[in-house]
C-alpha cells in the first residue's frame, strides 16, 4: 500500500500514455480537408510541446531556488528537467515536421513558427554546452542557472509571441487561430487534455531517474 501511495503518479503515467496511444489511434476523428487522419498527431505533437513548456518552467524555478540556497539538489533538478524539456522539444519538432509533410507539402518550409522553435532549441543546446564547459561545480551551477532563466525568458517570445505577429501556416499564428477549427470535437478532447498530463508525467519521471543517477554518482565519487 505504501508503494502504491509513493508511485501512484507513475502508474497513472503508464495508464494515461497507454490510453493516449491506443485511444488516439482508434477513436473517430473529424474528416477535415487536408488534415484527414494526420489530425491524430494532435495527441502527440501538441501535448509534447505543452509538457516541454511545463518542464522548462519548472527547471527555471529550481534554478532560482538554487541561486538562493546553493543547494546542489536544486541544480540537479534544474538540469534534468531542462534535459527532459529539450528532449520533448526535439520530439515536438520531429512530429511537427512529419505533420507538416502531409499538410504543408514538405518537412521544413521555413515557417516562422518552425524557425523560432529551432532557434529556441539552439539556445537551450547552448545551455547544455555551457554546463559541460565549466569544471567547477558551484560556478557551473550559478552561471548556468542565470543562463537558464534568460533562456526561458527568450523562449516564450520566440514560441508564442513573434510567430503570432507575422503570417504563418502554423495554427495559432496571425489569422490562423490555434486548432479552434476542430478542438470543439468532443472525441478529440477526451484524449488531448489527458495526453498533456501523460506526456508531462513521463518527462518528470525521466528527470527523477536522472537526478537519482546523479546522486549515486556523487556518493560514489565521495566514497
Amino acid at each position: 500500500m505504501n508503494l502504491l501511495k509513493k508511485h501512484w503518479w507513475k502508474i497513472a503515467c503508464v495508464i494515461i500514455l497507454f490510453y493516449t496511444v491506443i485511444g488516439g489511434l482508434l477513436i473517430d476523428v473529424p474528416r477535415l480537408n487536408i488534415l484527414n487522419e494526420t489530425i491524430r498527431n494532435l495527441f502527440f505533437h501538441v501535448p509534447m510541446w505543452f509538457g516541454m513548456v511545463l518542464m522548462l518552467f519548472a527547471s527555471v524555478i529550481y534554478s532560482i531556488i538554487y541561486l538562493k540556497t546553493s543547494n546542489p539538489r536544486h541544480d540537479d533538478w534544474a538540469i534534468e528537467l531542462a534535459n527532459s524539456g529539450i528532449a520533448f522539444g526535439v520530439l515536438g519538432i520531429l512530429t511537427g515536421m512529419w505533420w507538416a509533410r502531409f499538410t504543408w507539402g514538405q518537412f521544413w518550409s521555413g515557417d516562422p513558427k518552425q524557425n523560432a522553435s529551432a532557434i529556441a532549441l539552439l539556445i537551450y543546446f547552448g545551455y547544455l554546452l555551457l554546463r559541460s564547459a565549466l569544471p567547477d561545480d558551484e560556478k557551473r551551477g550559478r552561471i548556468s542557472a542565470v543562463f537558464n532563466i534568460f533562456a526561458f525568458a527568450t523562449y516564450i517570445p520566440l514560441i508564442y509571441i513573434l510567430p503570432r505577429m507575422v503570417n504563418s501556416l502554423h495554427p495559432g499564428a496571425e489569422g490562423n487561430p490555434a486548432f479552434s477549427a476542430y478542438d470543439y470535437d468532443n472525441e478529440l478532447k477526451k484524449v488531448f487534455y489527458i495526453a498533456i498530463i501523460g506526456w508531462t508525467l513521463l518527462g518528470v519521471w525521466v528527470a527523477q531517474i536522472r537526478v537519482r543517477m546523479r546522486r549515486i554518482e556523487y556518493k560514489t565519487l565521495f566514497n
